[in-house]
């Protein structure tokens, strides 16, 4: 699952980049940069100092999108302790999420603490709650109708470019990917476009997967695991539209 191959084995990889070891990189497989300002929305999850099974620390990241002024939603795995277990608080020492800023060498958006989190009891999906909310980027709408077969959706991620040596982007990258099935809690897609294997990859999970019609972005699930990136097979993502009311309930907002 991507827990093990887009965020705990990339997270032993990310350490080593800290130590000085890194090396360019870009997120979505085969995908494309996105425009400074367009989906702003979107956001990168830095964990720092998380606690392992052998009582040691590790670093991590995972993306994300705000959906309410105070609240993001990600991948459920993105928040596990030591043990590997979901959990309903910020595991690492420190979580910050980055909000509206597509090049994270730049200085734009905003870097805010996470500081509760909210997991959801069906699916891969979790909420993270900010220490303030951010007023100036208008959160992604959160679709209430079932995706069907055949419907194209875009992700947008801050992940690596490949499963090899995986490192966290600096720039925010987007591609398609095309639904092929339905489940209680998940669905099944398939690179689209760019390329038939745009895929998202390590450190994308929790990146939103959404629908844009007559210039409205709305979420149909978030990235949670697949096979290693770059591919042609089935990626999977957890729904979010039938988990709406809960998202609903928790951050008290309206769509």
């Amino acid at each position: 699952m991507r827990g093990r191959t887009r965020w705990a084995i990339a997270a032993i990889t990310f350490l080593s980049v800290l130590a000085g070891s890194a090396v360019p990189a870009s997120a979505v497989a085969n995908g494309e940069p996105v425009p400074i300002g367009k989906y702003r929305f979107s956001v990168k999850l830095t964990m720092t100092g998380i606690p392992t099974a052998d009582g040691g620390r590790r670093n991590s990241a995972c993306s994300g999108a705000l959906i309410a002024p105070q609240w993001v939603i990600t991948a459920g795995h993105c928040f596990r302790d030591a043990n590997g277990v979901r959990v309903e608080y910020p595991v690492a020492d420190l979580t910050t999420a980055t909000v509206g800023r597509t090049d994270l060498t730049g200085t734009g958006g905003h870097e805010l603490k996470v500081v509760a989190v909210k997991q959801s009891a069906t699916a891969d999906v979790s909420l993270a709650k900010l220490e303030k909310p951010i007023r100036d980027v208008r959160p992604i709408r959160v679709g209430f109708r079932e995706p069907k077969v055949g419907t194209v959706l875009r992700v947008t991620g801050y992940g690596s470019l490949t499963s090899t040596n995986p490192v966290p982007a600096t720039r925010l990258q987007t591609g398609q990917l095309i639904i092929v099935s339905v489940d209680d809690a998940v669905l099944g897609l398939n690179g689209y476009a760019p390329q038939p294997d745009t895929t998202p990859c390590p450190y994308d999970s929790g990146a939103p997967y959404f629908t844009e019609r007559r210039g409205v972005a709305t979420l149909a699930g978030v990235v949670s695991n697949g096979p290693s990136c770059p591919h042609t097979g089935v990626e999977n993502a957890a729904r979010t539209d039938n988990i709406a009311a809960w998202i609903r309930s928790v951050t008290k907002q309206k769509y």
